[in-house]
Order: structure tokens, then sequence, then C-alpha cells
């Protein structure tokens, strides 16, 4: 078994596109097929079911996907440790997160690190939705992951690092913008953007939720998966969305965020990593987020 075997299986599992795993490796598609091909003869398995129109991982395939993370990145510290300062640690870590909801999270947890352990090479994933984190963590795709809680995976930690209580964003020009606060059930007869159900989102689980518990079913106008363009939807007066509050800081112009009456409803932020002993880099990203992202006092 060759690195480059290794190297070529990681970028098809991840791309599921051998056109694009191709280009990421810049090479033709068809030494890719072949390589793929002698991966799959030394090991004695399928590791990938390919059509004309999709690449899906087999089941050997999935289970494969991060033993081959965990050797192609022994190799990357290897080559850190030659050049990384005496005493210094190295490594990397790949870092998924939603998007404009973690920007009171995600810049101060990452500046410290680079600040703090420039030879730890960070790679960020952006509109990574709870359940796909989940799942890229235990593939060993993503190391660390900002996620809403709850999560169930057994072989997935979490901690949470905020608590956020929900409001409504709304059109500058809505009917009840120019209010201190107001009822959901107010938001009833109102169309609602937010991201697809089948995304797997925690912010759109609870705010659902929300919608149900005030008495109403909320009829879903648009569904996006970027958060911001949510906010954007939202100026464009498409229709309404419900976020926590962290969103009110960064309201795109045409938009007014509204908190709610009532018993407060929280979106609870978290981090997850694998519940697997840490790398020497990531115990060091954990001890970070601990100190810069505490768990927040109850109330």
């Amino acid at each position: 078994m060759e690195i480059r075997w290794l190297e070529s299986f990681v970028a098809v599992a991840e791309e599921l596109h051998f056109g694009r795993a191709a280009q990421r490796l810049r090479m033709a598609q068809s030494p890719l097929s072949q390589t793929i091909r002698k991966l799959e003869k030394d090991l004695g398995t399928t590791l990938f079911d390919r059509s004309t129109r999709s690449v899906e991982l087999t089941a050997a395939g999935h289970a494969f996907l991060p033993h081959a993370h965990r050797v192609l990145e022994g190799i990357e510290t290897a080559r850190h440790a030659t050049r990384a300062s005496e005493g210094g640690v190295y490594g990397r870590i790949r870092i998924g997160f939603t998007g404009v909801l973690n920007h009171r999270a995600l810049p101060p947890l990452t500046r410290t690190l680079r600040q703090r352990h420039p030879d730890i090479e960070l790679t960020l994933v952006g509109r990574i939705m709870t359940r796909d984190a989940v799942n890229q963590i235990e593939s060993g795709a993503l190391d660390l992951a900002f996620v809403g809680l709850p999560v169930t995976s057994p072989s997935v930690t979490t901690r949470l690092i905020r608590r956020e209580p929900f409001g409504a964003v709304l059109p500058s020009d809505h009917r009840l913008a120019g209010e201190s606060k107001i009822d959901l059930r107010d938001l009833s007869d109102d169309g609602f953007v937010t991201t697809p159900i089948s995304a797997g989102s925690s912010l759109q689980e609870i705010a659902m939720r929300a919608c149900l518990d005030a008495g109403f079913r909320p009829q879903i106008v648009q569904e996006i998966t970027d958060p911001y363009m949510i906010l954007m939807l939202v100026a464009a007066g498409v229709g309404v969305a419900l976020m926590s509050d962290g969103i009110a800081e960064i309201l795109p112009p045409g938009t007014v965020f509204v908190p709610l009456t009532g018993e407060p409803v929280y979106m609870p932020h978290a981090i997850a990593w694998s519940s697997a002993p840490p790398s020497p880099a990531m115990a060091v990203a954990l001890r970070i987020a601990e100190e810069i992202l505490p768990t927040p006092v109850q109330d």
C-alpha cells in the first residue's frame, strides 16, 4: 500500500466525485480511478459504490476512512516535527463551523491557537450543520466542530459554550419591526425562511419546535443552508426567521432583531470532538477552548 493511494482514497471519499477529486490532486481522472482500484485490490474489498450519477462510500469505505485520515495526519505531523521549534506543539486540526452563527466563538479560538501555537495548522470548513459535523467527526474528516445540542453519538464528546435566547429577525418594514418584544404567536401568519429540514440543523429543529409549542406550524417559504443568506432573504422581504440573539450584532441592512416574550427558548451552542484520545494538537486546542470559551453558568 502506498501513501498516494491513501491520499487518492481520502480525496474521493471527501469529494464523492472522481472529477473533483482528480482536480484537487492535480491529476487526470483515469489514473485516479486506477489508483483506487489498486487500493481496493490490495485491501480485498470495494471502497466505493460507483454509478454514472453518484459515488458513495461502501460500509468498508466508511470503516477505512478514519484510519486513512490518521495515517496521513501522522505523516504530516512527522513532516512538521522536522521544522517545529524544540518543545513546540505541531499537527493539524480541521474545524467545522456553520457560519455567522459562530462569529462569537470561532474567531477568538482560532486567533488564540495561531498566536500561541503557530506550528499547528488549522483548516476551517464552513457550512457544516450539526448532523453533518457529528458524522464527519465520527469518520475522522473533522477534529473539532461547532454544533447545537443535543448530540447523541457515543463516539462524540460535546461541551456547552454558550446559551443564546431566540428572537425574530424581521424585515425593517415589517408590521412588528418597531416593537421592543413580540409574542411568537404574532408571527403565525408569516412565512419563515430557515435551513432545510433535511440538513440536520439544531437551529432549525429548536426554532420549529418553539413554533409548535406556541401553537402553530410555521409556513416555510424558503430553505437555504447558509445562515447569513437567511438574513439576506429576510432583508429582501421573503419572510421572517428565528435566530439566537448573537446574530443581532451582525444583521444586514433592512433587518431588525426583536426579542420574544414569555419563557426564553435557548440555542445551546457547543463544541464537539471525537471521544477517542486526542492528539497533542487537539489536547492543546481543547485546553484553549476551555479557557476562552468556558461553559456558561446555568441560571
